[in-house]
């Protein structure tokens, strides 16, 4: 199984620096990324063709968009559908970020809604789940994770593949905190995810890659990396240089 190694710009840069990062971090990887490793650059919409058109001859490398709305066409104005995204390069996308939950409200049943018609649509999907720190003090952690798994995936449970889906689980408090989950609170956070893609998931579950994000930095990538069931990680801040992420994909 490969380690995906996922880069989330988040609402930075122009195009012209995403450009400019992008190709500074092919100059870093090319000829380096091992057969184990797959890279994916989540872009802000707006740099997603020119961003693809660098990665097009580097099969090592996707492009992925941070949104999109669970829809062929219409008037959904400021929104984008999975076509537009695949028509411009674009093969993954993120579906229930944090941010997009706790800031945009989107809720658990409009995440199952984006998981179905992404893949269905031909997007690969990574569908983001993680608790907020009252729901961790308060004994919650497997409760909000089983809730968001079934909801979220409630659509696909007979078409999704290891192929076309992963998980990241990115507790909310460690998000651009500089905080990170201790070895113990990932291993029985993604031993709990892994149990319940099974469950859910009886014919690909086992194989679903599980990401860990929260404050990765190129200084405790390689230890996340061992643990049981870290498939990969979603990075955030320190993706944003092209120095930093290339040293996270290399680890």
């Amino acid at each position: 199984m490969k380690k995906l190694m996922a880069a989330n710009w988040k609402m930075y840069k122009s195009v012209d620096q995403g450009v400019t990062t992008a190709q500074e971090l092919c100059a870093l990887l090319d000829g380096q990324v091992s057969d184990d490793r797959e890279v994916l650059v989540c872009t802000p919409c707006t740099m997603l063709g020119p961003v693809a058109e660098i990665f097009s001859q580097r099969p090592y490398c996707a492009v992925g968009a941070q949104n999109f709305y669970p829809a062929a066409q219409g008037a959904f104005t400021g929104e984008i559908c999975p076509e537009q995204l695949l028509s411009l390069g674009c093969s993954w996308a993120l579906v229930g970020h944090s941010e997009r939950r706790h800031i945009l409200g989107e809720t658990d049943e409009f995440c199952a809604r984006k998981v179905a018609f992404g893949l269905d649509a031909g997007l690969k999907i990574i569908l983001c789940v993680g608790e907020t720190i009252e729901e961790r003090r308060a004994g919650q952690v497997e409760q909000v994770l089983e809730r968001q798994l079934m909801v979220g995936l409630r659509y696909v449970v007979h078409n999704a593949t290891a192929a076309t889906l992963s998980i990241a689980y990115e507790p909310v408090w460690a998000i651009g905190t500089g905080e990170v989950a201790g070895p113990d609170e990932i291993c029985a956070a993604h031993t709990f995810v892994r149990t319940t893609l099974c469950s859910l998931l009886p014919s690909c579950g086992a194989e679903v890659r599980i990401l860990y994000g929260g404050s990765v930095k190129p200084d405790n990538t390689a230890a996340i990396l061992s643990l049981d069931n870290v498939n990969g990680v979603l990075v955030g801040g320190a993706s944003l240089h092209a120095g930093s992420f290339a040293q996270i994909v290399l680890a």
